[in-house]
């Protein structure tokens, strides 16, 4: 018998969101990382919109909007004049905004939310050695004062980063290549007066268009506090032998190195600022050149991969460590079914078949605007993308799963002509009422839960009353069934119908859509039933709602 369920390697965000949604599942998990403390560094700050909303899932939003800050939009400068800005406001449904926040307090958030589990992250604990079994993956750890411990896992993830010990054990490769240019980056406070919550860029061309000299500076909790990023001169990389590190085929994959002192940082800003300004309180600086890599396989048996270590891209956007995140917020939910013997045989595969598109997109797509002449006029959504649409595939609400094994194939009586499809994230909206509330809810406030979530459209009084609800409750039964009683259902009525319709206090409970927002967001059809994954994604849709075929579609998650 093995020793843990699950061994997580790596206690970055990534990790972190691992271990997190193991235990919010209820698995046995130990999580291990090599540094006797954590870094103290804002190295990944961005934080995306649908990143947010998993963090919301998971019950912890509440620090990260206490300590976050919004970026509200970017001021864009090109040969010192004035472009047009870069605005990065979503629409109004969408519940939270593109925001930043220092990798080290995101690390610190999910912390203290695994230690409200009773779990803790040990450290220094360096995994040495991986080999696989046919039942268990046993882990060589070596802990403070040289103690080696044999740990036996059910299942090991590596969210160990760009030289991962876990990826190298389970035989994946991880093709790619680096950028020729170096770059710098600082964590400084700049005395100016742009705007606050806007970032700034400004890029010099030579006379061929193509940059020459770039500064980036993006607002972060504090005051007057940014991170900057520049290009490095060949004069200062030049004998330089800094701390980038290689994997075994010799190519660089992140390489950190020495940092530029505040001096080097002010003869940027001297270039590039479009004002005067003075840089001080140097925190952190870094030199490091850009890397794009992309593992072949997300998974080999028992041991899968997540984050930097299955895909690297450039920082164009803040998409590594927020796909990164939705990498542990796929696979968790998918782990604990398995640990706990109700998973169908597929679930586990779809974790390479859902998020591997997904790396390989922002990957292919960060790619391209990183080679883009100025990178000023680079977009940051694909070609043909809308304003709109630019911003919700960087804010990662685009992401979908249409063509994973678990997911619902075209249904019989067609695809509905509006709202999300399966394999769509399945949107929030306000305004629901419950029996037992006087305040609205949220739909998200429905979600916040390990279960799958079976929504039960009543629009109008026969389906709400009679023999349509009786039909609506019984698929509700059965899902609760079928799933092993890891469901919750909930009848949704609109506003039109009477609140008589139905005896209060049966089951599914009932919620009223008094806004008309649900309708809106998810065009059910009357008597339609919806199907939510725990990772917020729709796993199927449903009209009319028949508990057979409810059954069957949830026989390909459960066993």
């Amino acid at each position: 018998m093995a020793d843990v369920d699950v061994l997580v390697v790596g206690a970055g965000p990534v990790g972190l969101t691992m271990a997190v949604e193991l235990r919010r599942h209820g698995v046995d998990c130990r999580i291990v990382d090599r540094l006797a403390v954590p870094e103290p560094y804002a190295k990944a700050i961005g934080v995306q919109p649908r990143t947010l909303e998993v963090w919301d899932a998971m019950g912890m939003v509440r620090g990260v909007l206490d300590n976050a800050v919004p970026h509200l939009a970017q001021l864009v400068f090109i040969d010192g004049k004035p472009a047009p800005q870069v605005g990065l406001a979503l629409p109004p449904e969408i519940p939270y905004p593109f925001a930043t926040l220092p990798q080290y307090a995101t690390e610190r958030l999910l912390a203290e939310r695994l230690a409200s589990f009773g779990t803790e992250v040990e450290r220094p604990a360096e995994v040495r050695s991986v080999e696989m079994r046919p039942d268990e993956v046993e882990a060589v750890l070596v802990h403070a004062g040289g103690r080696i411990e044999h740990l036996s896992a059910r299942y090991v993830v590596g969210c160990d980063g760009a030289h991962s010990v876990v990826r190298k054990a389970a035989g994946l490769t991880f093709e790619g290549d680096a950028f020729p240019q170096q770059f710098m980056i600082g964590d400084v406070e700049l005395d100016w007066e742009l705007p606050a919550g806007h970032s700034m860029r400004a890029v010099n061309l030579d006379a061929n268009g193509e940059m020459e000299d770039m500064l980036i500076c993006i607002p972060m909790p504090g005051v007057r506090r940014y991170w900057l990023s520049t290009l490095r001169s060949g004069a200062q990389a030049g004998g330089e032998e800094g701390s980038s590190a290689a994997d075994e085929t010799g190519q660089d994959l992140v390489g950190y190195g020495q940092g530029p002192d505040l001096g080097q940082i002010q003869a940027v800003l001297d270039r590039l600022s479009p004002e005067v300004t003075t840089a001080s309180t140097l925190r952190w600086s870094s030199a490091f050149r850009v890397s794009h890599r992309l593992v072949d396989r997300y998974r080999n048996d028992r041991l899968f991969v997540a984050g930097d270590a299955a895909h690297l891209n450039p920082p164009i956007g803040g998409q590594g460590l927020n796909t990164g995140v939705q990498d542990a917020f796929n696979l968790a939910w998918k782990l604990a079914l398995t640990v706990r013997g109700l998973a169908a045989d597929e679930v586990l595969d779809s974790y390479h078949a859902e998020r591997h598109p997904v790396a390989q997109e922002v990957v292919g797509r960060t790619v391209r605007h990183a080679r883009a002449v100025g990178h000023a006029r680079a977009g940051l959504g694909n070609k043909g993308d809308d304003a709109e649409t630019t911003l919700r595939r960087q804010a990662h609400l685009l992401v979908a799963y249409p063509d994973s094994p678990l997911v619902q194939s075209q249904p019989a009586d067609g695809a509905p002509a509006a709202g999300p499809a399966p394999g769509d994230r399945a949107p929030d909206c306000r305004g629901l009422l419950s029996d037992l509330a006087t305040y609205p809810r949220r739909l998200f406030d429905l979600l916040r839960t390990p279960r799958h979530v079976l929504l039960l459209f009543a629009g109008s009084s026969e389906h709400a009353s009679g023999d349509g609800v009786a039909r609506l409750e019984a698929c509700a039964a059965e899902a609760h069934r079928a799933a092993h009683g890891l469901l919750d259902a909930y009848l949704v009525t609109a506003a039109e119908v009477p609140d008589d319709a139905r005896p209060v206090g049966l089951r599914p409970p009932r919620v009223r859509d008094a806004e008309g927002e649900f309708r809106a967001a998810y065009a059910p059809r009357d008597g339609e039933a919806l199907l939510i994954r725990p990772d917020g994604y729709l796993s199927g849709r449903f009209h009319p709602a028949v508990p057979e075929r409810l059954t069957a579609h949830l026989r390909r998650t459960f066993a």
